[in-house]
């Protein structure tokens, strides 16, 4: 399961009437399951946020007013940008970037007329940290950022707030996935996967994210930013303390630095 699974779950439990929405819910029931058995505020309802017709129509059908917007839908593709198919480069920026502007479009109108509201986007340390194998996922998420960030200056006047949250790796199907390196020319989608793979020998879980939703909604803190769980700060944090060159470099090294590299800055064995 995922961070929308867990911050669903979070928040009908904390009381909060929940529409949870996913492409096709007769895929994934879980989720209307355990929410009959526990008697939960919650509501799963079909949406494709590719689809202008489906985000309309999904809307449309909420009769009462959105408080919260949660935006979490995503996709992720990995591979070298040489070897990457244009059509999973524009399939990842449909979902992740202009999915989250479809809705957010959907809801901002009627929170401007009633001058509240909260929006709050699932971003990603990848949206802040572009990295190889992860080019066109973290070009999504630096697009989420930076129209989130241009967001919350027009709406702050009409007592909307706006929030980012940027998990670091979590224990996702995901980050699972970011394990199972393709076989690539280059040998950063190997060796990324490794790191995911011993990342998640000690995993944390998306309910770190869900919990820092939940706070953010009930706080009512104006904060932009938001780093869940133990890993997302410390990464930020080193990347931060590297110039664009040294980066590029860090990137660029051979395999057996590489692996060096990762256990000595971060303590993380990753090497096959």
């Amino acid at each position: 399961m995922g961070i929308g699974y867990a911050t669903a779950l979070e928040l009908a439990r904390a009381g909060h009437r929940v529409f949870a929405t996913m492409r096709n819910p007769a895929k994934a029931p879980q989720l209307a399951e355990v929410a009959a058995a526990e008697k939960l505020p919650l509501e799963v309802m079909t949406l494709d946020v590719d689809s202008d017709d489906s985000v309309r129509a999904c809307f449309a059908a909420i009769a009462e007013p959105i408080d919260v917007l949660v935006n979490n839908a995503g996709i992720e593709v990995h591979g070298s940008v040489e070897e990457l198919p244009l059509e999973s480069v524009i399939a990842v920026m449909n979902t992740n970037y202009f999915g989250s502007v479809r809705c957010m479009q959907a809801v901002l109108p009627q929170m401007r007329a009633r001058r509240e509201g909260c929006i709050i986007n699932v971003s990603s340390i990848a949206g802040r940290i572009a990295h190889s194998p992860m080019g066109a996922y973290c070009a999504s998420k630096f697009a989420v950022e930076g129209i989130t960030e241009a967001l919350a200056g027009e709406v702050k006047p009409f007592n909307i707030r706006v929030a980012l949250v940027e998990p670091g790796i979590q224990d996702t199907r995901m980050a699972r996935n970011i394990g199972d390196a393709p076989p690539s020319l280059y040998p950063q989608p190997a060796r990324f996967g490794r790191l995911f793979q011993a990342s998640l020998a000690n995993p944390v879980p998306p309910e770190a994210s869900a919990t820092l939703i939940r706070s953010i909604i009930e706080s009512g803190t104006w904060q932009l930013r938001h780093l869940p769980g133990p890993n997302a700060a410390p990464f930020v944090g080193w990347r931060a303390s590297l110039n664009d060159e040294q980066w590029v470099d860090w990137n660029a090294l051979d395999d057996d630095s590489w692996y060096a590299a990762v256990e000595r800055d971060f303590g993380i064995k990753a090497r096959p």
